[in-house]
Order: structure tokens, then C-alpha cells, then sequence
């Protein structure tokens, strides 16, 4: 198809500028969730930026006041802070927060099909940021968007473009739920192997395997020492770390403290059951935060058998059973310390169960990548495109 639609060199000498209000209708019919008789809610919270699919839904009991009615096939735009890029399909029959316009294609001027993409490109999202007004939640008026003009291509083109960004979303969508099953399996065995009791295994306490925060900068620490630190955001997602900041130690952070090894698991005490937590192979010059525990296991055989341990259902609820604080919910060093591992009796087990979890880790992290690169290519053809 792509040899079939050259998008580097598209002929847009025939396209045509039209106004938004000739693209796109907006549907206005204004509800109150309590006699909408419908059983679906949509704000802006269950919408993803630069997502065309909702994912989360709400209930019409949830919220009150007046509420916009939408319908298959229309489109809800977040109208507030739009440099969220929140544009997604409707596919029921449901009502929306009024913080968004509901859409709905002319199907005379654009493909139904190809709208929710031309939405989600750049020349319209930039546009929207342009003129929304306001200051703490920048919100796009009606009157100012209906005259914005732009350029789209002929209809009998437009067919063919969407069929390609659509068979671009089918990759992306079937990446997403292949990464869905493998990580429900990853965390199906984690609880079944680690949140329970088991004959043929021990629970041991993890300071009596494993040290943690064993090593710490100091007063004496050279001022001019240079390090890359490992703060509570650098760990961007669970087992994720971000691009760390290389600073000096005169000019670091007072809680730039733990001394990380190679092979150090890092675990952000604060909201531990957001499992802000990370394996560190390469721990040359890092040093983390202290609002994170470092833990080094005294048996290098065990580093990735108990890192997964760290993803169970058990060790969330002990969180949450230690949290102390309102506003940044935390653990301490000492309750990482006090928490019992798995460890069954027989040892040859160690290594096979963490192969197996590793190997689900890698494949999650192979469909991720995957699913990323998926998403930056059609992203890429929606731009050429408009």
C-alpha cells in the first residue's frame, strides 16, 4: 500500500482549504446524566493523549450537571489544555464531559474514516494550542475554531489514505493486546509463585539475604566527583529507566545519597504500589535518591529471582499496610528490610522460575518496543499526510 501512495512526494496542488465547520459538524445536545438513558460516561480523565480509542469508561451516576450526548462514530476532542492531544472514537451509545466537543465528520467534504487521523495531526493539534485562551486551562472556543482553515485532499483520495493509517492502527492495536496477555501472564505466575504460601518453600526475611542502602555519599565525597542520579523520577515506568542527569556532587541534590552496584534492584519507597522499581545491571557511578532502597542480595543467584518478587500482589499489600504520610505516601528502608522472600527449598528451582520471568519480562518489553515504533510510524504518515 505505501508503494501505492507516495506520502513523500503527495501532489496537493488540487487539495482544497475548507473551513472546520464545513469538515466536521459539532453535535451540541446537552443532557443531564440522570436522564440521559444510557449506561456510559466519558470525561477527559478516561481519555489518552494521542490515542484514538477510549479505554476507560465511566457511568452517567459518576458526575452531575449537564452533559454532552454522543454516538458511534463521533469523535470526542478534549477542548481544555489541548497540547494533551486527547481526540478519541466514540463506538456507544454514551454522554461526555462538557470540557470536550463532540464531532462528527461531513461525510461530503472527509472520509469518516480518515477525520480522527487528520485530528491527530500535527497542523491541527498545533493550531489548537494556538488558539486556545486562558491561562491555568487553556480551552478552545467554538467561534474561533469553526473558521480555521485547512487544506485536505480530494475524496477519491482520502479512501486510501485511511486504509493505510487504519491497517497502521490494527498493528498497534493487536501489539497492545499481545502485551496485555503477556503481562496478565507475567502477573498471574508472579502471585501464584510468590503471594502465598507454598509447601517445599520458606519465606526469609530479605535484610538476612540482602543489604540495603549498604553504601552512601558522604561529607567526604570529593566535590568534584561526577555521577549520572537515579531520582524518584528516572524511573519512568515499572522496570523502566528514563535518560539520567549526569551532575556534580557539589551541585547535586542533598538526596542525591545511595551508592548503586551493578545488579542493585532500586525500589521507590514513595507510592511503592505505582512499583516504581528497576534492576540496575550497570551500576557504574549512579547514585539514587534516598527516597528510593537500593538493595544488593548477598547471593548474586538470587538478584533476579527476587526482583520479580517485588511485582506481587503480596509485597504491594505490604505497602500499603506501612504507608505512612498523606500527600507522599511512603515506606522506610527498615519495612523493605522486614519483608519475607520466597525461597523454595529446592534451589534449582531459583534459577528456572526467574529465566521463566524473565524471559515473560523480555517478551513485554520486545511487543513495548514494538508497539512504540509502530505508533511513531503512523504518526509519521498522519503528518505527510496533512
Amino acid at each position: 500500500m505505501l508503494e501505492k501512495i507516495d506520502l513523500n512526494n503527495l501532489d496537493k496542488s488540487n487539495w482544497i482549504a475548507y473551513t472546520f465547520e464545513e469538515i466536521a459538524q459539532k453535535i451540541s445536545k446537552t443532557v443531564k446524566p440522570e436522564e440521559a438513558e444510557v449506561n456510559i460516561y466519558v470525561g477527559l480523565e478516561h481519555l489518552d493523549g494521542e490515542d484514538l480509542h477510549i479505554r476507560r469508561k465511566g457511568v452517567p451516576s459518576d458526575v452531575k450537571g449537564g452533559k454532552l450526548r454522543c454516538y458511534p462514530g463521533d469523535i470526542i476532542f478534549g477542548k481544555r489544555r489541548a497540547y494533551q492531544r486527547k481526540a478519541a472514537i466514540v463506538d456507544f451509545d454514551g454522554i461526555c464531559s462538557a470540557h470536550a466537543f463532540v464531532f462528527r465528520a461531513n461525510p461530503e467534504v472527509i472520509d469518516s474514516d480518515l477525520f480522527p487521523f487528520f485530528l491527530h495531526s500535527d497542523q491541527f493539534m498545533h493550531r489548537m494550542v494556538d488558539i486556545s485562551v486562558g491561562g491555568l486551562s487553556p480551552t478552545i472556543n467554538w467561534g474561533d475554531l469553526k473558521h480555521q482553515e485547512f487544506l485536505l485532499p480530494p475524496k477519491d483520495q482520502q479512501a486510501r489514505l485511511a486504509k493505510l493509517l487504519w491497517a497502521m492502527d490494527d498493528v498497534i492495536e493487536r501489539g497492545i493486546e499481545l502485551l496485555e496477555n503477556l503481562d496478565n501472564t507475567y502477573q498471574a505466575k508472579v502471585d501464584n509463585l510468590f503471594s502465598k504460601r507454598m509447601n517445599d518453600w520458606d519465606f526469609v526475611r530479605l535484610g538476612k539475604i540482602a543489604s540495603i542502602n549498604s553504601q552512601s555519599l558522604n561529607s567526604k565525597t570529593e566535590s568534584n566527583y561526577v555521577f549520572k542520579y537515579l531520582d524518584l523520577a528516572s524511573i519512568i515506568e515499572p522496570k523502566i529507566i528514563g535518560e539520567l542527569k549526569t551532575i556534580q556532587f557539589s551541585s547535586a541534590p542533598s538526596r542525591a545519597k545511595r551508592i548503586v552496584k551493578d545488579d542493585s534492584i532500586v525500589l521507590a519507597m514513595v507510592r511503592p504500589y505505582q512499583k516504581a522499581f528497576a534492576y540496575v545491571e550497570n551500576g557504574k557511578d549512579i547514585i539514587a535518591s534516598t527516597g528510593t532502597a537500593v538493595v544488593n542480595m548477598d547471593d548474586k543467584h538470587l538478584n533476579r529471582f527476587v526482583f520479580h518478587q517485588f511485582f506481587s500482589m503480596r509485597f504491594t499489600r505490604y505497602c500499603e499496610d506501612r504507608m505512612t504520610g498523606t500527600s507522599y505516601p511512603a515506606i522506610t528502608p527498615k519495612d523493605v528490610e522486614e519483608y519475607n522472600i520466597s525461597i523454595p527449598k529446592d534451589k534449582s528451582l531459583i534459577e528456572q522460575v526467574g529465566m521463566e520471568l524473565d524471559l515473560l519480562e523480555k517478551s513485554s518489553m520486545a511487543v513495548k518496543s514494538k508497539i512504540v515504533s509502530s505508533k511513531a510510524l503512523q504518526k509519521s504518515l498522519i503528518n505527510r499526510m496533512f
